[in-house]
């Protein structure tokens, strides 16, 4: 299914010319994962210390781009300019779940969304990684089937956090919205499982 991943080659081009000077310069993938990290824990604690304030939900979706060019970045460095290590990729994959809980999870504080599904979305999303890492044991390629991958999930909470940040309260569409995302979460999960199962090495 079509996801907003499927946009990351042309991403990755605009990328290029800042990934080459950080390689230049000695950056290392391990060392922009880390801030990718370290950018979304700090927005999720900022967002679950002050959940009744706009402020930090209008930063989310600055946030989610910044985390999404650093993810884009240090996957290059790690293929291009040869900083691929086994030690990376396990850091890659933890990273990328631990930020998905740090800025997803504080939503559940907000007054008028229901903190079960966004438990729930939480949940699903770390079994989605996690079926998409499985992808490399079954076939032999990491998994990033859609409809509700990664960047669709910054896309989907990175909106949630404009709105509600600039003053709209919750109510029953938020519900809705989440109860979207929970069926395109099981159906992501769903299509990972079988393309995996379904794609010879």
């Amino acid at each position: 299914m079509p996801t907003i991943y499927d946009l990351k080659p042309k991403f990755q081009c605009i990328l290029r010319p800042l990934t080459q000077t950080l390689a230049r310069v000695g950056v290392t993938p391990n060392q922009v994962t880390m801030a990718a990290l370290l950018v979304s824990v700090i927005t999720g604690v900022l967002i679950a210390l002050k959940w009744d304030e706009n402020w930090p939900l209008l930063l989310l979706p600055l946030i989610l781009f910044v985390r999404m060019t650093l993810n884009a970045i240090d996957g290059m460095l790690a293929r291009e300019h040869g900083m691929k290590t086994k030690f990376g990729g396990i850091l890659n994959e933890l990273g990328d779940v631990i930020s998905d809980i740090a800025l997803y999870l504080p939503f559940g504080l907000i007054q008028g969304i229901p903190t079960i599904l966004v438990a729930l979305i939480v949940l699903l999303s770390v079994i989605a990684e996690m079926t998409g890492i499985l992808g490399i044991k079954m076939c032999g390629a990491r998994r990033y089937d859609g409809p509700m991958g990664k960047s669709d999930r910054a896309f989907l909470f990175g909106a949630l956090g404009f709105v509600l940040g600039w003053g709209i309260k919750p109510s029953w569409w938020v519900k809705l919205v989440l109860e979207l995302a929970i069926i395109l979460l099981v159906l992501t999960i769903f299509n990972r499982a079988r393309n995996s199962l379904n794609t010879e090495n």
